[in-house]
């Protein structure tokens, strides 16, 4: 018997809860339709049950548990980046918290403190502050993503939530959307008018890692077939190696995924890359080691970084940017753009060879690529 798939990662969720003031919303009423689970009401501004109590030996288990509710404070706001590195003025349209998949690194162990995978259903507000923005900075060009506190795309079997938001942002003319995953989950993308402003993106990794340190995710193999389908559809498509880790074989790993990306996927249907090396706030190490106590990829030598984050010592890094960005250079077309994420002008330049500021920066850099 084969591994068992989990291109579809939301097959791990077993029940829904569902807000009182949510029930008779017609969007909740169409997802407890497609999901077919049994649900439980939960009291206004109630939890789904006690699973918080012991936040992190409960997370698999909540990871089980979908919570429909109302999103009560902000869904749009500027991605949480930091002053001390290169930022690329991303935007963050936070539709819910936490994902099915279970990613050995994933910072949001640290930063969530209920297991539940909650889902925004106040979807109007979502939209409003969408108009809100878009409309009074006209000026303004704007890459929004909804990959930052959950996967994008690996419960959209039951929300449908990409065709709502894909058929918004075709219409927008300042405005670029980004749904980034590990999963294969791509099937609500087919026959809608995109008009190229929508980037479906997948982040990537050695082979190994994938398999080892990202539970329930899709297979290379099976990101890379969904990538291609969505480059058929017309879509651009970006990918993310982030975090790249050092492992036995890294070399070997690395040029294994951009060799079959490449093979699998038109270059021209690329629009960015990033690269960003394993990175971590103090808290999630203890936390991955109690979680995954097989997994060796806290146990290297890191520094304090000027985010307070550990991070690999710098001539680490640089060998495995220099190994992996002249890897893509070999492949990548011309126009896509190749950047780091939260990384220093000294690592540009060494990496590189210019700074962001030479080019005008890296939201210009990459607002370039989509942009028409």
């Amino acid at each position: 018997m084969g591994k068992k798939s989990w291109k579809d990662p939301s097959y791990f969720i077993d029940r829904i809860y569902v807000e009182e003031s949510c029930m008779d919303l017609p969007y909740t009423k169409e997802i407890l339709d497609r999901a077919q689970l049994p649900y439980t009401m939960v009291p206004e501004r109630g939890k789904p049950n006690d699973l918080d109590k012991e936040y992190v030996e409960n997370l698999t288990h909540g990871k089980r548990q979908l919570f429909l509710c109302k999103n009560r404070g902000q869904f749009f706001k500027p991605c949480p980046g930091t002053r001390e590195y290169q930022c690329c003025d991303y935007q963050v349209l936070n539709t819910g918290m936490n994902c099915p998949m279970d990613c050995v690194y994933c910072i949001l162990q640290a930063y969530l403190n209920a297991p539940w995978l909650t889902f925004y259903v106040n979807t109007e507000v979502l939209f409003k502050e969408l108009d809100e923005s878009l409309a009074g900075n006209p000026g303004r060009f704007f890459r929004i993503g909804t990959g930052e506190f959950t996967d994008s795309l690996a419960i959209d079997r039951l929300t449908g939530l990409s065709r709502l938001l894909v058929t918004y942002f075709a219409k927008q003319k300042n405005a670029v959307l980004e749904l980034k995953t590990k999963s294969g989950v791509v099937e609500n993308l087919a026959d809608l008018d995109h008009n190229n402003r929508t980037i479906v993106a997948w982040s990537l990794n050695s082979p190994s890692i994938m398999q080892k340190e990202e539970i329930r995710t899709a297979t290379l193999d099976e990101r890379l077939a969904a990538a291609k389908y969505c480059a058929g559809l017309g879509y651009r498509l970006a990918f993310h190696f982030d975090p790249i880790i050092d492992h036995i074989g890294w070399q070997d790993g690395y040029d294994e995924t951009i060799s079959r990306l490449y093979k699998e996927v038109p270059a021209e249907s690329i629009a960015w890359i990033s690269l960003g090396a394993l990175r971590f706030i103090p808290s999630l190490k203890e936390i991955g080691i109690r979680r995954f106590p097989h997994s060796n990829i806290y146990y290297q030598e890191f520094i304090e970084g000027l985010d307070n984050k550990a991070r690999y010592f710098r001539p680490n890094r640089v060998k495995l940017y220099k190994f992996i960005y002249n890897r893509l250079k070999q492949e990548a077309h011309e126009k896509t753009c190749i950047y780091f994420c939260m990384e220093s002008d000294e690592i540009w330049k060494e990496v590189m060879g210019f700074a962001p500021d030479e080019k005008g920066g890296i939201p210009y850099m990459l607002d370039q690529t989509v942009v028409r």
